[in-house]
């Protein structure tokens, strides 16, 4: 038996190039390497890091400690986490039959096929995350989050390459406004980032918090009492984090370019037109918001 190896097992309609394709899009990513048909980062073990490798085929998901054995407790965490990130207890058929019914996407069933709605398992990277997009283009988002992981995180070598975690929340609340302003970030941006990183230091936020509330709304409430986090940063976490399948990120961009090419508005200020779109999908809107990103870059995967 490996100790250094775990394996997941994969749902129907899964294609692991498909989600390796959304993980490395050209953008400066620093919190995870997308190396030799794999995907390389770090996992937080109860505040103990340790790298992993992922692989897939056809059939499972091939998780390989490049720290030695895995622990039980280990093997664990790492197995919620991918399973998380990488979507693999849903199953996409109800989702495929709904697109079908549309003449305008029904083609994404084939072209997108096995596609996961790839998540952020972490609530606290993906209010960061949120915030470091705000008003800004992808590039230089990646390049602002890359200067914060690198000036403040915590780092690990491995074979020459550098691997990096997100500052913790109690090192990131401490981040004056001049060492943001040195790096780039806006006055706002960075006072922002140290709100969210107080409200989990001070226990004001966490993923059990917002899990344990009834409903989208309370959940939108909560993350939104938070100054720096509007509807769209909030929505955004419940779709990639709390998997709110009816999480829609209005007034996105994105969304509203892919919309604007489908006919299916002709104004991105069409409110009512776009609730009528969604309204089929109920309990799937932020899945076609994530395949409606997909479409904007329209490339076929190699090899799928």
């Amino acid at each position: 038996m490996n100790n250094a190896l775990l394996t997941l097992p994969l749902p129907t309609h899964f294609s692991f190039k498909e989600c390796l394709w959304f993980l490395d899009r050209n953008f400066d990513e620093c919190l995870y390497r997308v190396k030799e048909g794999g995907v390389e980062r770090i996992i937080d073990v109860d505040g103990h890091p340790l790298l992993v490798r992922i692989t897939g085929d056809e059939q499972q998901l091939s998780i390989h400690s490049l720290d030695g054995a895995f622990t039980a407790r280990s093997r664990k965490v790492v197995s919620d986490y991918v399973t998380h990130w990488f979507d693999l207890k849903r199953d996409l058929a109800p989702f495929y039959q709904l697109l079908q019914q549309d003449k305008r996407l029904a083609y994404m069933v084939q072209d997108f096929e096995g596609l996961r709605l790839m998540g952020i398992p972490d609530v606290y990277e993906a209010l960061c995350w949120c915030i470091i997009g705000q008003q800004i283009n992808l590039p230089f988002a990646y390049k602002l989050k890359r200067r914060l992981v690198e000036g403040y995180g915590i780092s690990m070598q491995h074979n020459g390459t550098t691997y990096h975690q997100l500052p913790a929340y109690e090192t990131l609340a401490q981040i004056s406004t001049a060492d943001f302003k040195a790096m780039q970030f806006s006055t706002s941006k960075g006072q922002y980032l140290v709100n969210v990183a107080r409200a989990f230091a001070d226990g004001q936020l966490s993923l059990a918090q917002l899990e344990a509330l009834p409903d989208m709304t309370a959940r939108q409430q909560l993350l939104t009492s938070i100054k720096g986090i509007g509807t769209w940063s909030a929505n955004y976490v419940l779709m990639k984090c709390l998997r709110d399948g009816a999480a829609i990120p209005f007034g996105d961009s994105g969304l509203n370019a892919a919309l604007l090419s489908h006919g299916i508005i002709s104004d991105k200020k069409d409110t009512q037109g776009i609730l009528r779109f969604f309204k089929p999908f109920a309990g799937w809107e932020s899945y076609l918001v994530f395949y409606l990103w997909r479409s904007l870059s329209k490339v076929t995967v190699p090899g799928k």
